[in-house]
């Protein structure tokens, strides 16, 4: 693919190739003006883009057509019939996270799923394609994490796929209802230290963890944030986490050997063996004793 960059001002676009066929870009105009930039991309390429912040107009046919895409909204375009080129009006305070691949490797990772995703439905694959839509709040939380990465430059690239790869997956895992029972929390990189402090917390106090309402309060987030956060970035709520953590640090111990089950017991945080025999069976299906057995 044939790179072109025009009328970009310094610092708008910084570009990273992942491997052959796959780039990521991620435009920021910290300027305290609009700024077009124009970038060439052929027709073999899927181009999937995301607004952060800010909008963004996108020009096709010399400026006969345009598309805005504004903050936490998403647009997918593929034509195989003709190039697209990114012609790009950013606002002043605008943030944007394009990916682009071709479209061989994009349905590489689709190969043995493809049927299930529309735009790769065998009918579709040499049509050209269109969709827009509504960031979600897991989706916005990766986003987040890409545009404010700060790790060591020697693990950007590895760092980046990972994340484009979870990206990807959570757009085409959406469904008209996916986040019906979660309010917009679109977590900024602040919100997710604070609820990562949160998840430090419990796991450093298990034995006696704080309230929910004690725990808001200690990371300065309302309960209500911290709740739905911290479902959306662990995948479950609080004290869920908190039990499947202590119950797997459990299994960890027993499994070493080196404590018998009172131990483990104490050290998760349970004072009445009986306690945590029954989380543990809970858990687990069978008692620390059974399970110590069934290693040797």
């Amino acid at each position: 693919m044939e790179i072109e960059l025009k009328n970009n001002a310094p610092g708008i676009l910084e570009e990273t190739k992942i491997e052959e066929g796959f780039f990521i870009l991620k435009f920021q105009n910290k300027t305290d003006n609009s700024q077009c930039v124009i970038r060439e991309i052929d027709s073999s390429f899927i181009q999937f883009h995301f607004c952060l912040k800010g909008s963004t107009k996108f020009n096709f046919n010399n400026g006969s057509y345009a598309i805005g895409l504004t903050k936490d909204h998403s647009l997918l375009l593929y034509n195989p019939q003709r190039d697209l080129p990114m012609n790009l009006e950013m606002e002043k305070g605008s943030a944007l996270i394009s990916i682009l691949i071709s479209i061989q490797k994009f349905h590489s990772l689709f190969s043995k799923e493809a049927d299930y995703i529309p735009f790769l439905g065998v009918g579709n694959r040499d049509k050209k394609y269109y969709s827009d839509g509504v960031t979600s709040p897991s989706m916005s939380v990766v986003l987040n994490q890409i545009i404010n990465y700060s790790l060591h430059q020697s693990i950007k690239q590895l760092y980046f796929k990972g994340k484009i790869y979870e990206l990807l997956s959570l757009y085409f895992n959406r469904t008209e209802d996916t986040d019906i029972e979660q309010c917009p929390f679109l977590v900024d990189e602040e919100n997710v230290l604070k609820i990562r402090k949160a998840k430090e917390i419990i796991i450093a106090r298990m034995a006696e963890p704080p309230t929910l309402q004690e725990l808001s309060n200690e990371i300065g987030l309302s309960l209500k944030k911290l709740k739905d956060g911290f479902k959306q970035i662990y995948g479950e709520p609080v004290y869920s986490f908190l039990f499947d953590y202590k119950m797997e640090m459990a299994r960890k111990l027993l499994a070493s050997g080196s404590y018998n089950v009172n131990e483990v017991g104490l050290k998760v945080g349970y004072s009445t063996a009986s306690h945590f025999i029954a989380a543990f069976k809970k858990k687990f299906g069978t008692t620390p004793k059974k399970y110590i057995t069934s290693l040797s």
